[in-house]
């Protein structure tokens, strides 16, 4: 299923295997960069898989052997699959490039979505993502995450939100490379089952907040 709006198409892929996604990507940001197509956004989600950005290091990879996937967008390592909604944007960003500005509009497009189900997100200084604040349940507990790369004034990779996915998934690493906070879901946070499928709309509804104004 593919919608357009704001001059942003939105491709509903289903569940995709990450290499067929990556591939994907790739082939849209060729098409991006020569100007023969508009703004895409790639949103699916994946069996699983962990991915390993540029600023991975050895110690935050699991210990027992799951295989990883080596990618180029920064960030560091990271589980993908069921129960999780990706979104892939290929955009060209304005210039001159702000790629921090693209993480704020990001950001800001996911805290967005968590209000929109009843759940108060925000940002941590220094991080990316988008973190449930420390309460009596616990420290900060990433709800969203953000890796991307930008080639030739196009994005790649993009955001992952958590709906209804097995969390203990990220317990054989170090998600993000960071020791002292946990991982949520949607589905944790308000105590009722959010799914991918309710989670979807309102990504797309919402995508606009990507393009600067």
């Amino acid at each position: 299923m593919t919608t357009t709006t704001s001059g942003l198409t939105a491709v509903r892929a289903g569940l995709l295997e990450y290499q067929a996604a990556w591939d994907e990507q790739r082939r849209l940001h060729e098409s991006v960069v020569a100007g023969e197509r508009g703004d895409t956004v790639l949103l699916l989600e994946h069996p699983s898989v962990y991915t390993a950005g540029k600023r991975t290091e050895p110690w935050d990879r699991p210990v027992d052997g799951t295989p990883v996937v080596d990618v180029d967008r920064g960030g560091k390592i990271t589980w993908h699959g069921p129960g999780q909604l990706v979104g892939y944007p290929i955009l060209r960003l304005p210039d001159p490039v702000d790629v921090v500005a693209y993480v704020r509009r990001t950001e800001e497009l996911l805290i967005d979505v968590c209000a929109e189900f009843g759940l108060t997100a925000g940002r941590v200084e220094g991080r990316s993502g988008v973190w449930v604040p420390e309460d009596d349940r616990g420290p900060a507990r990433k709800v969203a995450a953000i890796g991307i790369r930008v080639a030739r004034g196009v994005t790649l990779h993009g955001f992952s939100i958590n709906c209804d996915c097995d969390l203990t998934h990220f317990d054989r690493i170090v998600p993000c490379g960071i020791r002292d906070a946990g991982v949520t879901s949607l589905t944790a946070e308000l105590a009722r089952p959010i799914t991918v499928a309710d989670v979807l709309p309102v990504v797309e509804r919402r995508l606009s907040t990507l393009i600067e104004a």
